[in-house]
């Protein structure tokens, strides 16, 4: 019978009994890092740029021309997560 047949037996995720797993929440990237979303105003792209090992800062690059960029983490924090360098 062809009911029977495993070529004709279809598994699709997310249809089963097993629930989804949780999507990472805002600012966290799937590996755990902190992340801010940067606006580079210089060639108009936008990229992520992730928290330093020391967590004092958020730094990273422009992906076009690579002008460097560096946002402090201050005591009280903000709970903004986009940024536009000018």
């Amino acid at each position: 019978m062809m009911e029977d047949d495993p070529s004709y037996i279809l598994d699709i995720k997310g249809l089963g009994d097993e629930p989804d797993p949780p999507p990472p929440s805002q600012g966290t990237a799937a590996d755990g890092r902190k992340w801010i979303g940067v606006q580079f105003e210089c060639c108009a792209v936008y990229s992520r740029v992730y928290r330093n090992a020391e967590g004092t800062a958020y730094v990273g690059h422009c992906p076009r021309c690579q002008r460097r960029v560096e946002v402090r983490i201050g005591p009280g924090g903000t709970s903004s997560r986009m940024f536009r360098a000018t």
